[in-house]
């Protein structure tokens, strides 16, 4: 997971796969907005399920995220 809280640095917040399937990372954010993407097999993507939409300083779309 990429973002604005880690610098955009992949392998800085890896995910884990649960007995589930279900991948998952636990990154403490401040209050605010988050802009996120996945980074899979090397490519960046976006959250299916994010709670919005955003654009990083390039323009391009990310995930976004709020946290109150």
């Amino acid at each position: 997971m990429v973002g604005d809280f880690n610098g955009w640095a992949a392998g800085v917040n890896p995910m884990k796969r649960q007995l589930d399937g279900i991948w998952y990372a636990q990154i403490d954010l401040h209050h605010g907005h988050h802009h996120y993407l996945f980074s899979v097999d090397g490519k960046m993507v976006q959250d299916p399920r994010a709670q919005g939409v955003g654009r990083n300083a390039k323009g391009e779309r990310v995930s976004l995220l709020a946290v109150s």
